[in-house]
């Protein structure tokens, strides 16, 4: 169905809150709340949009949410502190990253038919970070206790080859060719100032990019946050310590740019920056959305003007924002 069919939501979990915000990239404005998810970290959806699938650290649950309705149909129990969920490609699987130490730390699967857990990986640390490559063939999962990632064949959910960090793993973007294929990924270390990019055929790190050295008046924060563009020609990540998003050109990852997010100022005390944190795209690539939980809000961003449109009001502790489309 081409792009400009579509119908999409952006959801936002305040990880400090009890609901979870949806916003309309239309209009800007908040249309929906789902409230009991106490402490939302991540979400997933069906490939139709009927579903999300919240992971709930307060619950310790994978929480099913109706859409059109934002009405709870489950809470299925997680063994141990869930963290980011992927659904595979054909939406008969959700798997959730499992924070905790092994043996309760791991991924675990859940048939979105019955909703329950249908089966465990084990891995040698705990997992923050899980994502699924567009051609739907591997999970990709973060350790940040561990220092590696992961890559796991989804036909024998087994992990079939790992790369070693010096630091531990936060977030990544997967970068793909024409056929759904990854080429590259990259990936979030906690402490340094940018990011390190893996090959995926070398399955080994090649490069490591680092941010432009700044004195700013916010404190140094870890960068927490990537994407690549639906087109696949720019990368985006958020830069705390600079209180902006840096836009980088793709294959050739040269600076393009940045945008720089909301402050706000009280009467005789420091700047508060908005310490930004994920990232999601509209569809069709024109407005790019970051959460901002210093501020409370979610900024709005034209990736041509590198320009904020709008800041939207969220609720407290807001730390990560997906897109969901709708046929």
């Amino acid at each position: 169905m081409p792009v400009a069919a579509r119908t999409a939501r952006i959801y936002v979990m305040n990880g400090a809150g009890d609901t979870v915000e949806v916003i309309d990239p239309a209009t800007n404005k908040v249309v929906q709340v789902i409230e009991g998810i106490e402490a939302g970290h991540g979400v997933t959806f069906a490939p139709d949009g009927s579903r999300a699938y919240i992971t709930d650290e307060a619950e310790t649950a994978l929480v099913v949410v109706d859409t059109k309705t934002a009405k709870i149909i489950k809470m299925v129990p997680m063994s141990g502190d869930p963290n980011l969920p992927v659904v595979t490609k054909d939406g008969k699987r959700v798997l959730v990253s499992i924070r905790e130490k092994p043996p309760v730390g791991g991924i675990e699967i859940i048939d979105t038919a019955t909703l329950q857990t249908i089966k465990k990986i084990p891995m040698r640390a705990g997992i923050h970070d899980l994502y699924v490559t567009d051609d739907g063939k591997y999970a990709i999962a973060g350790s940040p206790s561990g220092k590696f990632l992961s890559v796991i064949d989804l036909k024998t959910d087994q992990p079939i080859w790992e790369v070693p960090f010096d630091l531990p793993v936060l977030t990544m973007s997967i970068e793909s060719g024409p056929d759904g294929a990854a080429r590259r990924i990259f990936v979030q270390l906690q402490g340094m100032g940018g990011f390190a990019v893996v090959d995926f055929a070398k399955r080994a790190e090649v490069q490591r990019i680092k941010f432009p050295e700044e004195t700013t008046d916010f404190p140094p924060n870890t960068s927490h946050g990537s994407i690549v563009a639906p087109d696949g020609k720019t990368f985006w990540i958020n830069y705390a310590t600079a209180n902006a998003v840096l836009a980088y050109s793709l294959p050739d990852l040269k600076p393009l740019g940045r945008v720089t997010l909301p402050v706000l100022n009280l009467p005789g005390r420091p700047a508060i920056g908005s310490g930004p944190q994920w990232l999601a795209f509209t569809p069709d690539g024109k407005t790019l959305y970051v959460v901002n939980p210093g501020l409370r809000s979610v900024a709005a961003i034209d990736p041509k003007t590198l320009k904020v449109l709008a800041n939207v009001q969220v609720g407290e502790g807001a730390r990560n924002v997906s897109t969901l489309v709708m046929p």
